[in-house]
């Protein structure tokens, strides 16, 4: 990652290569720096805040199990809609929003140009690098930050790069 004004890297992520099928990794979705393009990376940082993480606390301490349930998936589902919000605009901005899918059920299994990729996940499984992602969106200005099993304080948050590629789709790496 390349800071506009300086041309200096900031930060740099590692991503593992498939062992078999494409031998495919996320890097293979952007421009080298050998091509001579400018390409372009998004990330994004969501999260549904302390108070949707300490409300099902209270439900649960309080043994309300039902509602602790109800509320915990709804703010958890929250979070992950208005990622996918936020991505969409992004595809917007990029001018590539016009091919997504009209169908909602196509939408639903990847009828749109770009991925949102999540460390812990197959492509990217290094959670650890997720450290690097919080320091270039500064999580802690909205109130999130990494616990010390690097995973996201609210629960009730989602973190991504955006690769905007027309090919990037998800994939596993073994």
């Amino acid at each position: 990652m390349y800071d506009p004004g300086t041309m200096s890297e900031r930060t740099r992520f590692t991503f593992p290569r498939q062992r078999d099928d494409r031998h495919l990794c996320l890097a293979d979705y952007f421009a080298s720096v050998g091509s001579g393009r400018m390409d372009v990376v998004g990330f994004q940082l969501v999260t549904m805040g302390r108070q949707a993480a300490e409300h099902s606390a209270k439900l649960f301490a309080a043994n309300n199990y039902r509602d602790y349930l109800y509320f915990h998936g709804l703010s958890v589902e929250s979070a992950e809609a208005l990622a996918e919000l936020w991505h969409k605009r992004m595809r917007e901005e990029l001018g590539i929003a016009g091919s997504d899918a009209a169908d909602v059920r196509r939408l639903f299994s990847q009828g749109y140009q770009g991925s949102r990729y999540s460390f812990g996940y197959p492509a990217c499984p290094n959670l650890e690098d997720q450290t690097k992602l919080m320091e270039l969106l500064d999580g802690e200005r909205i109130g999130v930050r990494l616990t010390d099993e690097f995973a996201l304080d609210p629960e009730q948050s989602t973190n991504a790069i955006i690769v905007h590629h027309p090919e990037a789709r998800y994939f596993n790496v073994k």
